[in-house]
């Protein structure tokens, strides 16, 4: 058997005249594999993207309120008494004036207060009084669903569950 040489000198290189032909498929693997990874990352880090101070809330019948487009300003009354606004711990003489502030850049004028089961309700109300007395009408209570609702359907044990 004999090989014979092929026209061109051995098939691997190309004449100058000839141009390879344009690719007119799209890999899409590297891109179906970039958006896995982010969705991936979105659903892990979605829910740490709450209000990140530990409170115990207390459980009520209460239904949510409607949601809205920007993201609510919150204050939160911590367990060992510190007031938070988000995740910033405030002074509470100068909580008022740091809502201001804040609450002039936004469009929703609504405060959501959130505040440990185990803090007095007097001390509930104060801070609820000072947000009121610094023009802040719109205030929500956050409670986690699942109380009682007093109405002889949902009552709690003797233990409270």
């Amino acid at each position: 058997m004999r090989v014979t040489p092929q026209p061109g000198g051995g098939g691997r290189r190309r004449r100058r005249s000839q141009v390879a032909a344009p690719m007119s498929e799209i890999n899409v693997t590297p891109f179906v594999d970039v958006m896995m990874v982010l969705l991936v990352i979105f659903m892990v880090a979605a829910p740490l993207m709450t209000v990140g101070v530990p409170v115990r809330l207390p459980e009520t019948a209460a239904t949510a309120l409607p949601a809205s487009e920007e993201e609510p300003l919150t204050v939160t009354l911590a367990p060992d008494g510190r007031v938070m606004i988000h995740t910033t711990e405030v002074a509470p003489g100068d909580l008022v004036t740091r809502l201001r502030a804040i609450a002039g850049e936004r469009a929703d004028d609504r405060i959501f207060l959130r505040a440990d089961g185990d803090i007095a309700y007097a001390r509930v109300m104060q801070v609820m009084g000072a947000l009121n007395a610094g023009g802040f009408a719109r205030i929500g209570l956050v409670t986690d669903p699942g109380g009682p609702r007093f109405d002889g359907t949902d009552a709690p044990d003797a233990a409270g569950n």
